[in-house]
């Protein structure tokens, strides 16, 4: 039997060497792989990035495909931002590869091009000391050619520091009287937290969904033990001082002939349970029609959802309310009415969705792929759909505009395909049954065809009620954050801060620059000129402005 010849080298000098080859051959390897890795990561980001644009412009354009488009867009931006990171990290993995090899080059990943920084924000200089001499020639004789200035973003970790305000006291020779000036405004009753500290805590707890006990952990965290009754504490009175701010903004929405109504579920404590409250709110928005009041929401808060609420709410008003068919509302239409009837507007986006339900083409294949069972896809459901989706095409070219050219392009455009819509939806019950799905959709608008074919002859309605549903989307948000409403008393207060922070986005005023001023303002304000601490008529002190 013949012997296995090895192929490697006796020598050791030899091994040596093909150990060395070896080893940056395995480098080249690696770095390779790790090119493809990070090329590969770099590619997905870029296709999510693309997608992500596709379907904003699509909805700009075209308008939502489906009621949980927003939701899908940001599950995309989640999923971009999760691709992006792995591309980075995978970019800096190839560039190490890489640089153990001389012959593989990294791979470069196209970044997006970052826009300049703010020039409000501050900018503090750090000067690199120049060199005294020339690092070639040892000379010293150097003059100055110019510079070149790298921008890094900082942030300064937030800081707490307690403000003493000192009052001295001076006794009177000839009376014998003492005299001191008057103790500092608090918001609070001898209270302590100053207004930036008020704002702050209002709009974690409100504006960002952070409950007190979180917010009491963190400030310990950071060496400033509360607790959470002494937060609470402050929220109360806070939300009581600011009760004249919210009158006016009620006043103000109030005094608009037409408004937008919706409702949402919050869960509210009750002895040995939960139950279901409900958090309303009233939308005055006239940008749609060029109106130049300014924006405003109004929230109020129940236990239940009796029609009583939303009649007492809109007890002293009159005009078109845009909502959608809920029952409670309907003695608000009634003829007789005092002060005065309301006229009922319907919204088209509840009308489509409930064929959009039964048209859902996407939603059927993704549930057969799955291996589930896929619902229906009615034809007729489709065309539905296409018919709304013409009048949204015609709302969209017309939004912002006056409301005579609005009204001029409806009567032109919008009046033949409603009353093509009309006919199509009263034949297509003729032929459906009565119990049918398709039927209770087409009978949804058909009832109500009076209150849908409103816009037509009014160009200040919108087509929808999404200004109310916006207004209402930070009730679902913070629901999953602070779980329910302690009581009562803390739903109405609730809706007191939402209706001046929603009111304060509306009018694209930051809430919390906003509150803070005008808490530190509010005392010393006259109650004759108190509408010009209203966040579209805010001008904040320049002392606010600097802090």
């Amino acid at each position: 039997m013949e012997a296995v010849i090895s192929p490697l080298p006796d020598d050791v000098e030899a091994l040596k060497a093909l150990l060395v080859s070896a080893l940056q051959k395995a480098d080249e390897a690696e770095a390779k792989l790790a090119n493809a890795h990070a090329r590969e990561s770099a590619i997905e980001a870029l296709i999510a990035h693309l997608k992500l644009q596709i379907a904003k412009l699509k909805r700009e354009q075209y308008g939502p495909s489906a009621e949980r488009s927003r939701r899908l867009l940001d599950q995309m931006e989640l999923q971009l931002e999760e691709l992006e990171a792995d591309a980075a990290e995978d970019d800096l993995i190839a560039e190490a590869a890489a640089a153990k090899t001389t012959t593989v080059t990294a791979f470069e990943r196209k970044r997006p091009a970052r826009k300049p920084f703010p020039e409000h924000l501050p900018r503090e200089r750090v000067v690199v000391p120049a060199p005294c001499s020339c690092p070639a020639c040892g000379g010293g004789r150097l003059s100055k050619l110019g510079e070149d200035v790298t921008e890094t973003l900082e942030v300064i970790p937030r800081s707490w520091k307690v403000i003493q305000t000192v009052r001295e006291k001076f006794a009177c020779r000839d009376c014998e009287k003492i005299a001191q000036a008057p103790a500092p405004f608090h918001v609070v009753p001898r209270g302590w937290a100053g207004p930036s500290f008020l704002a702050m805590l209002l709009f974690e707890k409100y504006g960002q969904h952070q409950p007190l006990n979180r917010q009491a952990e963190r400030f310990a965290r950071e060496g400033v033990p509360l607790s959470l009754s002494t937060l609470a504490d402050q929220v109360g009175a806070a939300a009581h001082a600011l009760m004249p701010i919210y009158k006016l903004i009620e006043a103000h929405v109030l005094a608009a002939t037409r408004i937008h109504g919706d409702d949402t579920t919050v869960p509210v404590m009750a002895r040995g349970k939960t139950d279901t409250a409900r958090l309303w709110v009233y939308v005055r928005d006239d940008r749609p029609f060029a109106g130049a009041d300014p924006p405003a929401a109004l929230f109020h808060y129940s236990r239940d959802r009796r029609g009583e609420h939303p009649q007492a709410h809109l007890a002293p008003w009159s005009g078109i309310l845009q909502a959608d068919a809920y029952s409670g509302y309907n003695e608000l239409y009634r003829e007789g009415r005092n002060p005065g009837p309301v006229l009922e507007a319907g919204c088209f986006a509840h009308a489509r969705r409930k064929f959009f339900e039964l048209a859902d083409v996407v939603s059927s294949a993704r549930k057969k792929s799955r291996g589930q069972r896929s619902s229906m896809v009615y034809p007729i459901a489709l065309e539905a759909v296409q018919r709304l989706d013409a009048l949204f095409d015609i709302e969209r070219g017309i939004n912002g505009k006056s409301p005579a050219e609005r009204l001029a392009t409806r009567q032109e455009l919008s009046a033949q395909l409603m009353a093509d819509l009309h006919a199509w939806l009263t034949e297509q019950v003729a032929k459906l049954s009565r119990g049918h799905d398709l039927t209770k959709a087409c009978l949804y608008m058909l009832k109500r065809w009076d209150a849908f074919t409103r816009f037509l002859d009014n160009g200040r309605i919108c087509l929808t009620n999404n200004a109310a549903e916006r207004a209402l989307r930070c009730i679902p948000l913070g629901r999953k954050a602070w779980l329910f409403c302690g009581s009562d008393r803390g739903g109405q207060r609730a809706a007191i801060i939402y209706t001046l922070i929603q009111t304060a986005k509306l009018n694209d005023v930051d809430p919390q620059a906003w509150l803070a001023d005008v808490f530190a303002r509010i005392a010393d304000h006259p109650a004759t000129r108190l509408d010009q601490l209203l966040p579209w008529n805010w001008a904040p002190l320049p002392d606010a402005i600097a802090a």
